[in-house]
């Protein structure tokens, strides 16, 4: 037996050939027992993850859940949102709820990391979000349970661009977002205080959805006085093509607030 254990049977009346081939079998023998040990060992240490990443249970109840940020926010369609949806969930005083549950849904395609979990000692949840693969507007709604089991939810809007209101998008960025966006970045400037007449965001649908598309192709392409509007408005018909300012057009429509709805279609009622 010890032969065996040690190296191969030593039996004089082997001839070469059947010496190496019993040491041939032997060897495979013992691999085959060892990957049988492997594969059992990592399924048992898969199994213990399972359990360790076990979400916590609540050790408090809210009456509220707001809003922090990542509302309305854009991104192509598929995508994830650029930055995290955040909640906070408050007691009756409005103070801060830490170890609250709190979960996120919405329609089908949209994805939440994490989809639920407890509220941090901020009384805050963070999720990030990837959009559907179709284009439009997504509702998602965050929600968390009463001591006395009344769920309460806040609902909040995300925008998913097709190709041409990515495209749209990216013209936004590099010939007008300087003027119709107030808010300054470390890449960019605005330069919206130094204009005598004040620009629209163009998520203004109060002011934009009463333009046509007919009117906002006329004041891209030839400036503001072509509508009787802000020579501080520069033609943009010898840098922009048609398709481009069909591009742009179809960008401010899709991330206008309120909505903007097509003339003559009929919307149903919910």
């Amino acid at each position: 037996m010890n032969s065996i254990l040690h190296g191969t049977p030593t039996c004089p009346a082997m001839t070469r050939f059947e010496h190496l081939f019993l040491k041939r079998v032997l060897g495979a023998s013992v691999l085959i027992a060892g990957l049988v040990l492997l594969v059992g060992s990592s399924g048992c240490s898969r199994h213990k993850q399972g359990v360790q990443t076990q979400s916590p249970k609540a050790t408090a109840f809210g009456a509220a859940i707001i809003e922090v940020s990542g509302g309305k926010q854009t991104a192509a369609a598929g995508t994830a949102l650029s930055q995290p949806v955040v909640v906070q969930v408050n007691d009756e005083q409005g103070t801060a709820v830490p170890g609250a549950a709190v979960s996120f849904r919405g329609a089908h395609g949209v994805s939440f990391d994490p989809p639920s979990g407890i509220t941090d000692s901020s009384g805050q949840f963070t999720t990030s979000v990837t959009l559907g693969e179709s284009a439009g507007r997504y509702q998602i709604a965050a929600v968390t349970t009463t001591k006395a089991g009344k769920q309460i939810e806040l609902k909040l809007d995300e925008i998913a661009l097709g190709y041409q209101q990515v495209f749209g998008q990216r013209l936004n960025e590099q010939y007008c977002d300087r003027c119709h966006n107030q808010e300054s970045s470390a890449e960019k400037v605005s330069n919206y205080d130094n204009l005598e007449v004040k620009p629209h965001a163009f998520s203004d649908g109060e002011t934009l959805n009463k333009m046509s598309d007919a009117d906002l192709t006329a004041i891209i392409s030839h400036g503001g006085p072509a509508l009787n509007k802000s020579a501080q408005m520069p033609p943009y018909g010898y840098t922009l093509s048609k398709s481009d300012i069909q591009a742009l057009i179809a960008y401010i429509r899709e991330i206008s607030d309120p909505p903007y709805r097509t003339p003559g279609t009929v919307y149903a009622k919910n």
